[in-house]
């Protein structure tokens, strides 16, 4: 641990999060930080903000509410960015923390690094090195320009550690520590399938498929848009479907879901949770939703022609399917028959906050005593390499 009580300043860490797969991923790494001696301040963004499932995704994780809300609302990606980043401006300038700890991959993500970097502040990325290789997704754009402002790089697989090397990013700032997702994954299980969400629904575990879709390329084109729920209602002929969706995707899909595919609502964590556990089948083109389903041992179809989490695909559940109508019935219909069986990726263990903690405890300068102008201890170093193991993985 960092300091204990009266013997030393705590180092102070800015926590960013703007959306809600952010809040899944820093409710760990806010604990283990607080658990290594760390000063922790969280910030929102509000780059998506909805009151109530804002209230239900804090209540679900036991977060803490945010110190700072940016409030920085929607627009278009320029729009948006530039709104976080005169917002965090001045609050940075204020708080003048030793790090700051970005997560994923959305606007917020990228304008928070960028403003850090800028103002010498340390930057971590927590979920570096993912790429999709299709540049026309913003999401990938965001990752590659943060990783290469950031000062530490928290990988989760061992392909986000190799882009990160071919990137020519020095091998010193990459740190293999597994998938703080997970860690909240695995801690709101139990609690998690212990909910009465299929009851209440009508549903029983195995005796439906679950659709999750949200990004523009799949939403906002009307012949896409077509294809795919073609797809899902021969899908549905077999395996009865639920699609929870939010507000701007089900505007989109009104009057337009076939036989057999049901719309709910948005759902909070835990019952996504729920959901996906109890589903026979996953049809998906979230990055979340494809880790998360790996984990619970789910059959899962991503329908993107990428992803950026391969190792979903060589070591976990997923199959990219594409968009196109008949491939996405045959490999559901393939996937309903021979379902693969349930893996998970060695490091996706539960750790990886607490690794990640652990290092920014030997890299980040703590603050001068109060009264002493100090500089950083010139002992504390980055390490050389680091990987996972310098935590058990039976911790």
């Amino acid at each position: 641990m960092l300091a204990e009580s009266g013997l030393a300043p705590r180092p102070h860490a800015v926590v960013v999060a703007g959306a809600r797969p952010n809040f899944i991923k820093i409710k760990p790494i806010l604990d283990a930080l607080d658990a290594e001696g760390f000063r922790t301040t969280l910030v929102h963004t509000g780059q998506h903000y909805d009151e109530a499932m804002s209230e239900v995704f804090f209540a679900d994780l036991g977060l803490r509410p945010p110190d700072h809300h940016l409030a920085a609302g929607s627009g278009s990606h320029a729009v948006q960015t530039a709104a976080v980043m005169t917002s965090f401006e001045p609050l940075l300038d204020r708080l003048a923390p030793e790090i700051v700890v970005v997560v994923g991959d959305v606007n917020s993500t990228l304008a928070c690094a960028l403003v850090a970097a800028k103002a010498g502040v340390p930057v971590a990325h927590v979920e570096a090195g993912l790429r999709s290789g299709d540049r026309s997704m913003p999401e990938e754009i965001n990752r590659v320009v943060t990783d290469h402002v950031c000062d530490q790089l928290f990988a989760t697989s061992p392909d986000a550690v190799e882009h990160l090397y071919r990137e020519g990013l020095p091998p010193r700032a990459v740190h293999l520590v597994g998938n703080v997702m997970v860690d909240t994954l695995l801690a709101c299980r139990d609690e998690a399938l212990g909910r009465p969400t299929l009851t209440e629904l009508g549903l029983h575990p195995g005796g439906y498929g679950l659709v999750t879709m949200h990004r523009p390329a799949n939403v906002d084109d009307p012949d896409v848009l077509a294809g795919l729920l073609g797809a899902l209602g021969e899908i549905a002929v077999r395996c009865p479907l639920v699609f929870p969706a939010h507000p701007r995707t089900a505007a989109r899909l009104a009057g337009m879901l076939p036989p057999g595919v049901r719309l709910l609502g948005p759902v909070g964590y835990l019952d996504s949770l729920a959901l996906q556990a109890g589903a026979r089948l996953v049809l998906t083109d979230s990055g979340g939703v494809q880790e998360e389903s790996t984990v619970l041992g789910v059959p899962c179809l991503t329908l993107r022609d990428s992803t950026e989490r391969p190792l979903t695909v060589t070591e976990g559940t997923n199959r990219v399917v594409g968009r196109d109508r008949r491939v996405v019935v045959t490999a559901a219909f393939d996937t309903l028959e021979r379902p693969p069986a349930p893996r998970r990726p060695a490091l996706w263990d539960g750790h990886a906050a607490r690794r990640i903690a652990r290092i920014l405890a030997r890299v980040v300068a703590p603050p001068p005593e109060p009264g002493r102008p100090g500089a950083p201890d010139p002992a504390i170093r980055p390490p050389t390499q680091d990987t996972a193991s310098h935590l058990p993985l039976s911790m």
